[in-house]
C-alpha cells in the first residue's frame, strides 16, 4: 500500500495573530498534536470551517458546504442530509486538520447531530455569552448555576472553555428527539433561568439586552447551527482554545481563553480524561420536560 505524501504547508512563517505572534506553521503543528484528542469530537459530525486568509483580525469566512472535496481528509456528505444545499463537510481523518489549516482554517465548528442521527440531536448546548461589564468570576458562577439547574432537571452536563469570552455547557443526549424539540427545551430552560435570576441572565440576544448580564445562547441547538468543537482554536487575538474541563476545575480557570495554542501543551494529556463518561451519560429529555411542564412540538 502506497504511503501518502505529507501535505505541504505554504507560508508557514506567516504570522496569523499579531497579538501572540503565532504563525501558520505553529497552528498546523498544534492541530497535528491535538488530533488524537480532537477527532472523537468531530467523528461523523457535520462541520463548519472558519477560514482566516488574512489572519486573525482580517475578514473571516464561514464554510458549511462545498461543491467538491478540496481538502485531503475532509469528505463531502450525502447531499440528501441537507436538501437544497451543496454537500455538508466532515473531517474523516487526522490529515483533514492539517489540510484545513493549510487552507487557512482556524476554527472547526460542529453540529449537534451526527450523520447517523440527523435530524435527531445527540447533545444540547448552552453557550454562556457575557455582556459588557460582566466579570469572569460571574461567568464561572453562572455556569455553576446552569449546571445546578440542569441537575435539578435530572440532566447531567459537562463544561468546556469556549476559547473566547465564555463557557459552553453541554448535555449529551440519546438521539430520541429531533433538533426542533431539543431547541425548544433548551429555550424553556433559558427562559426559566432568566425568570428566576433576572439580575444575572437574559433570554434575549443582542448587546443592549445583556449589558451586565449573560445571554445563555440556546440558539446553538437549531438546524445547521454549530458550536466551536472541543480543542478548536478560535480566530481571536491570542488564539484561545476550547478545552474540556471537569466541573471541579472551573474555579481555577481564569478566562474563556485560559488555554491558547501557545500554552495548551501541558493540558493535552489530562484534557483527554476530563470528559470521560460523556458519551456513556447520554440521556433523554423526558424527566426534564415533565419538570418544566413543557411539551415540545417535533418536526418529525
Amino acid at each position: 500500500m502506497a504511503t501518502r505524501q505529507p501535505i505541504p504547508i505554504t507560508h508557514a512563517e506567516r504570522v496569523i495573530d499579531a497579538a501572540s505572534g503565532v504563525t501558520k506553521g505553529e497552528l498546523v503543528d498544534y492541530y497535528e498534536r491535538v488530533a488524537p484528542s480532537m477527532l472523537p469530537h468531530l467523528k461523523a459530525r457535520p462541520v463548519a470551517l472558519v477560514r482566516a486568509p488574512e489572519g486573525v483580525g482580517g475578514e473571516l469566512f464561514f464554510q458549511k458546504h462545498a461543491a467538491a472535496a478540496a481538502m485531503d481528509g475532509i469528505d463531502l456528505l450525502d447531499p440528501a442530509l441537507d436538501p437544497g444545499h451543496e454537500p455538508l463537510l466532515v473531517v474523516s481523518a487526522p490529515r483533514g486538520l492539517r489540510s484545513a489549516a493549510q487552507m487557512n482554517v482556524v476554527e472547526f465548528h460542529t453540529w449537534n447531530m451526527t450523520t447517523r442521527t440527523i435530524p435527531r440531536a445527540d447533545r444540547m448546548v448552552f453557550d454562556l455569552d457575557p455582556g459588557e461589564g460582566v466579570a469572569w468570576p460571574e461567568v464561572r458562577e453562572a455556569a455553576t448555576l446552569v449546571h445546578a439547574f440542569l441537575g435539578e432537571l435530572k440532566l447531567q452536563s459537562w463544561v468546556k472553555t469556549s476559547g473566547g469570552k465564555g463557557l459552553h455547557v453541554v448535555v449529551p443526549l440519546a438521539p430520541r428527539h429531533d433538533w426542533q424539540a431539543v431547541r425548544q427545551v433548551a429555550r424553556a430552560v433559558v427562559v426559566r433561568m432568566a425568570a428566576v435570576v433576572p439580575q444575572r441572565f437574559v433570554a434575549k440576544s443582542g448587546p443592549r439586552n445583556r449589558v451586565g448580564r449573560i445571554f445563555i445562547d440556546y440558539l446553538r441547538n437549531g438546524w445547521g447551527s454549530t458550536t466551536a468543537a472541543a480543542w478548536s482554536a478560535r480566530a481571536r487575538p491570542g488564539l484561545g482554545v476550547s478545552v474540556p474541563i471537569d466541573w471541579s476545575e472551573l474555579a481555577q480557570v481564569e478566562s474563556g481563553a485560559h488555554w491558547t495554542v501557545r500554552n495548551v501543551e501541558p493540558r493535552l494529556r489530562p484534557g483527554q480524561t476530563a470528559w470521560d463518561g460523556f458519551t456513556a451519560s447520554r440521556q433523554t429529555l423526558t424527566r426534564a420536560m415533565k419538570a418544566l411542564d413543557f411539551e415540545p412540538t417535533e418536526t418529525t
